[in-house]
């Protein structure tokens, strides 16, 4: 097994959200040797760029950020010239948003494919969840199951024997368990963003901060950055707390 100063060395996905920088804090509490992930793919806005380097700093982990212009397939509110819808929260992941990015985790995934055999990483994490969220096929458990099947046959380290995994451990949370498992690890949630507007504050009525708003809602605790507006439900929760 690969190791780094006695521990298992991973390449971990961090875009400075809620769930992959919850992640991030339990595989520091976890011992790993990390290399945190970061990438410039032709979104929106730097905004989660910036929180993903300042998470990585308070964490003191290794940190790469690569570019990839996904701009180039476009398709996306996030990579073409589409409006962020609002979206009320209770549709949230009946319908695949305007926000997908196509093939992004697949595309991201690869890369990190690549970091991790160059490195000698044995395993490849990543914040995905299945339960609240925005219904993006490429967050499915059966997704996971087939990529891992991919990648261990795409590597000269797999075939020589060194499997390289790709685990999602907050998969089957809700956004109120990553909630309270940030809460539990400590992790500075001030620091994470996840609009994907990317103004001075949070938008509040994208899917993205609506998601993460209900999450908080539901752990009964209160998000600890600034939003233009909150959406009707969290304004309710605050006023009743």
């Amino acid at each position: 097994m690969q190791e780094q100063d006695g521990h298992i060395k991973v390449v971990s996905l961090l875009s400075g959200g809620l769930d992959s920088s919850t992640l991030l804090g339990y595989l520091v509490s976890q011992n790993y040797s990390i290399v945190a992930l970061s990438f410039n793919y032709g979104q929106r806005h730097r905004r989660e760029l910036r929180a993903a380097t300042e998470i990585a700093n308070y964490y003191k982990v290794e940190h790469r950020i690569m570019s990839v212009d996904l701009r180039q397939i476009g398709g996306s509110a996030l990579t073409d010239s589409i409006d962020v819808p609002d979206i009320n929260v209770d549709s949230i992941g009946k319908d695949i948003p305007p926000t997908y990015v196509p093939a992004r985790n697949t595309i991201l995934l690869s890369i990190a494919l690549g970091l991790a055999e160059v490195v000698g990483a044995r395993k490849i994490f990543i914040g995905a969840n299945s339960l609240d969220y925005s219904g993006y096929p490429d967050c499915r458990p059966e997704y996971f199951e087939s990529i891992n099947k991919t990648f261990n046959l795409a590597t000269k380290a797999t075939v020589e024997g060194r499997s390289i995994s790709v685990e999602a451990p907050l998969l089957n949370f809700s956004k109120a368990d990553i909630v309270r498992l940030a809460e539990k690890l400590h992790v500075p949630l001030e620091l994470t963003w996840s609009c994907y507007r990317g103004g001075k504050k949070a938008c509040g009525t994208c899917d993205s901060c609506k998601l993460r708003l209900k999450g908080f809602m539901e752990a009964n605790s209160v998000d600890p950055i600034e939003y233009e507006r909150y959406p009707e439900f969290y304004s309710r929760y605050l006023k009743s707390r």
